[in-house]
């Protein structure tokens, strides 16, 4: 199971650091990712961190949000910087034991998901 947290209200330009804790996993062992969903568009990969660690960005978000994974508490997270409007959807963290390719990220790929977390980017 995961479950998220951290969304909420941002200005542009401010932060908000989302938090996914799995359970019922052997936590390292999984890629996780966080996806995002925003009204009428499709749910798109943002950001993902292998179970080595090594991490992946959406261009768009690049140089802006920062995942982590501290595998001891069972948590990644996702700092987000700098935030934009265009920011503003449900996202979602998942998690998938294997990966066809680990610098792709696709949702068909993940079986395990979380509830979502709203973010809203607004003055």
């Amino acid at each position: 199971q995961l479950v998220e947290s951290g969304g909420g209200l941002a200005q542009p330009g401010g932060s908000l650091r989302l938090s996914c804790i799995g359970s019922q996993l052997r936590f390292e062992s999984y890629h996780i990712a966080w996806f995002r969903q925003a009204a009428g568009k499709e749910r798109e990969g943002v950001s993902w961190i292998t179970n080595k660690g090594k991490s992946y960005y959406l261009d768009s978000v690049k140089g802006r949000f920062t995942i982590a994974r501290d595998n001891a508490k069972s948590t990644v997270y996702l700092q987000m910087d700098n935030l934009r409007p265009e920011d503003a959807a449900v996202y979602y963290c998942a998690a998938a034991f294997v990966l066809s390719r680990t610098d792709i990220c696709t949702a068909e790929e993940f079986p395990y998901w979380g509830q979502g977390t709203q973010v809203t980017v607004s003055s």
